[in-house]
């Protein structure tokens, strides 16, 4: 696993062993890049669920984010997110939050540009956690909520006020872009 482009491209991410944490592949990471960097140019603020090894919420810094908060509940996952900021260099624009996702979308209190989910895929609540984001004020009018999950599990078009505007198969992932918009 590394970094795909960007000022930290080409360094190696360590990846947690022995948890649900699958990375998103290079392939379904630069598939992602590519779409969010076609919708927006505003990457000041983002938020990375169910973070893992942090290669989405790095690969965010890398491409020029302002900040990423990273959200994971795996203690040891929260020390390799650390470790993976450090050799990238990029620990100064990040926080993390070693707690549950749901308990983040509680206490979490500012606007993201850009919320970046990509849950375990044996994790059959995600569509719960959707529904929990959407109407939070995590989301503003601008946010994209970019959304990895299993072909084996589907996702509503919709989680009032979100809206399904894409969505896009790599292999055996989703992603599936949702915005206030029309």
């Amino acid at each position: 696993m590394r970094v795909i482009a960007g000022k930290a491209k080409g360094h190696q991410i360590k990846v947690p062993k022995g948890t649900p944490t699958r990375p998103a592949t290079d392939l379904v990471r630069g598939a992602i890049f590519s779409i969010l960097e076609n919708m927006t140019d505003d990457w000041t603020q983002v938020l990375d669920l169910f973070s893992g090894s942090g290669a989405l919420g790095i690969e965010a810094l890398s491409r020029g984010a302002g900040r990423v908060d990273f959200v994971e509940r795996e203690t040891r996952c929260c020390a390799i997110i650390k470790q993976n900021l450090e050799k990238t260099k990029l620990i100064e624009q990040a926080h993390i939050y070693c707690c549950s996702v749901a308990k983040a979308i509680s206490f979490l209190d500012k606007e993201y540009n850009i919320i970046l989910m990509d849950p375990p895929y044996s994790d059959s609540s995600i569509s719960n956690i959707v529904t929990q984001l959407a109407p939070s004020k995590l989301v503003g009018a601008n946010t994209i909520v970019v959304v990895t999950h299993s072909t084996h599990l589907s996702l509503n078009t919709a989680y009032h006020p979100l809206k399904l505007c894409k969505e896009y198969r790599h292999g055996d992932s989703y992603v599936a872009i949702y915005t206030k918009g029309d």
